[in-house]
């Protein structure tokens, strides 16, 4: 949706903590169930992501993760100027909470894009400044805190209004011929995302700047075609995966895992930082590099979707003959080419081994009932990718593609935005 920078703003502008009520010793883990409180900005990164899951399809997460961490990073630097900013640097009185900016950055971008929320949010943000103080040197530290974070909440909405988030989806009517993308069984829903790819990007110069191929793939008597075809059909259909001496293998877990939530680079990126001894400004300027890596790695991997309209293995097998075919996972209602899960994942880990130095960044996460460790990220997007070709869902080279795509677009992000401050 677009974000009416007047009204709903104004809604989320917090009051003076000290015309709260305030609710003594209650604290964030009371409003969100198993979060204790780390520092502001993992546990304001977990509220983050929690919410945008409520507002809809991963696409739709990404923007809103974006806009609330790149508001969360400017309320901190204009405290104290670590790193540049991504709107502007705001006025910030001596001794202004960083914790009171960070909460407050975050709950009024939080409200504006997710108002659905908007209540759940405000009694999660009072129980969080309940649990604040200031010391005698700085009294109005809280205020002054909220006051920053107000106006880096306001500065990050207002860039985004009207960056065409507010019609995400487009009527298609493509031909029903051979390799153009139709709508997919069970359920036949709508083509969605249509217009995702024509979303303004946070960083890009467009969203077409590393957009995946053209491919071989595309070309239906290439070999690179053919080869793919044959693997998904072999590995990836239902009767396989789900056959009782395959169920639990590590391809049908796969499959299962990337698609239940092994794809949440919020949730992966706090265990990997967990212990690393990065402060508050170190944590926000990771969290908003790769959350705006991971929207404009969106916008750009569905202005590929659109732009090839490819079909996906489903429809190949059905239309070669073997009807009674059926992928182990449901497909997605997009074309194919090229793998959203994939494009995002690897703008995610790409941030992580440029800010972070390595590639060798183990960490342990559960997914739909499964764990599984890693010991490098290069392991774990490969992983990814793959998945999807064992859920029956996408071609290996849409994968593949997608992954380069992600890491092109998290290295420019990177490289390009939120740098050190000289002197720091």
């Amino acid at each position: 949706m677009n974000l009416p920078t007047s009204t709903m703003i104004a809604r989320a502008l917090p009051r003076s903590p000290r015309l709260r009520s305030r609710l003594a010793g209650m604290l964030l883990a009371a409003s969100i169930p198993g979060l204790a409180q780390a520092d502001a900005v993992i546990d304001w990164n977990t509220i983050a992501w929690q919410t945008a899951v409520t507002a809809g399809a991963p696409p739709l997460q990404t923007r809103i993760n974006a806009i609330t961490h790149l508001a969360i990073h400017d309320a901190l630097n204009s405290i104290d100027p670590r790193y540049d900013t991504y709107a502007r640097r705001h006025p910030a009185a001596p001794g202004a909470s960083p914790d009171a900016a960070v909460a407050t950055a975050a709950y009024m971008t939080l409200s504006v894009t997710v108002p659905a929320q908007a209540a759940a949010l405000e009694t999660t943000y009072d129980n969080y400044l309940a649990g604040l103080s200031c010391p005698p040197a700085h009294p109005d530290c809280l205020d002054d805190g909220i006051a920053v974070g107000m106006l880096a909440a306001q500065a990050i909405l207002q860039r985004r209004a009207n960056d065409g988030a507010a019609t995400p989806h487009a009527p298609y009517a493509a031909p029903a011929l051979p390799g153009v993308y139709q709508p997919t069984p069970p359920s036949f829903t709508a083509p969605q995302f249509g217009n995702w790819g024509n979303v303004k990007p946070f960083a890009l110069n467009n969203v077409t700047q590393f957009r995946a191929g053209p491919s071989p793939l595309l070309v239906r008597s290439s070999g690179t075609y053919r080869r793919d075809y044959q693997e998904v059909l072999a590995v990836g259909s239902a009767a396989v995966r789900g056959a009782p001496q395959n169920v639990e293998s590590a391809e049908s877990r796969s499959a299962r895992y990337w698609a239940g939530g092994g794809a949440n680079a919020n949730a992966i990126a706090q265990r990997i930082v967990n212990g690393r001894g990065l402060d508050l400004w170190q944590h926000a300027r990771l969290f908003a590099l790769m959350n705006m890596a991971q929207a404009d790695a969106s916008f750009g991997v569905f202005s590929s979707k659109y732009r090839y309209n490819f079909w996906r293995p489903i429809t190949a097998i059905h239309a070669a003959g073997d009807t009674q075919w059926t992928s182990y996972l449901v497909n997605p209602p997009y074309p194919d080419y090229a793998s959203g899960l994939s494009a995002l994942t690897g703008s995610a880990t790409e941030v992580l081994r440029r800010v972070l130095g390595t590639d060798a960044l183990p960490y342990t996460y559960t997914a739909a009932g499964i764990e599984r460790h890693f010991d490098t990220l290069s392991q774990a997007e490969y992983e990814a990718a793959m998945s999807r070709v064992y859920a029956g869902i996408h071609f290996r080279t849409a994968c593949m593609d997608g992954l380069k795509q992600g890491n092109k677009i998290g290295n420019y992000v990177v490289r390009h935005y939120l740098r050190p401050r000289r002197g720091r």
